[in-house]
């Protein structure tokens, strides 16, 4: 056997590039899986403004995690890791900051959030720019 027949059957990415195969697509739902997962955590977070009962070292380990994984990603050139994780990073390090902050700037940080989603997102009934615009003083 020859050295690129070798390397043909080591490298699992030497495949036609318009085959999905099934290893993309799994991969592709645990990405989203991973990215969705710190979601309705950070959202919690911002609602009620309550962190006692989080780990601040698993989360600290779980930011380091991702923060590994993005570098892993970007030294393999994978910009699927370093998309997915980056997203979890972003998501996790959030949940982690919130965790540290005293109480009051917790408060400040989900106050702008939910003013930026009440800017954006308009109340039920409100169906033009308009009504958004005069809610927000506009």
């Amino acid at each position: 056997m020859t050295a690129l027949q070798l390397q043909e059957q080591s490298d699992p990415y030497n495949e036609p590039v318009t085959m999905i195969n099934l290893t993309t697509i799994v991969g592709t739902f645990a990405a989203i899986c991973s990215m969705a997962s710190f979601a309705p955590q950070a959202w919690k977070i911002i609602r009620t403004r309550e962190t006692k009962n989080i780990s601040a070292g698993m989360y600290s380990l779980t930011v380091s995690a991702f923060a590994f994984w993005c570098l892993y990603g970007a030294m393999l050139g994978q910009w699927p890791l370093i998309v997915s994780n980056g997203v979890c990073l972003a998501l996790s390090a959030f949940i982690l900051t919130m965790t540290l902050l005293p109480q009051p700037k917790k408060d400040a940080v989900a106050d702008v959030i939910e003013e930026s989603k009440a800017a954006v997102l308009p109340e039920p009934g409100d169906e033009t720019r308009d009504a958004l615009g005069k809610r927000n003083g506009r």
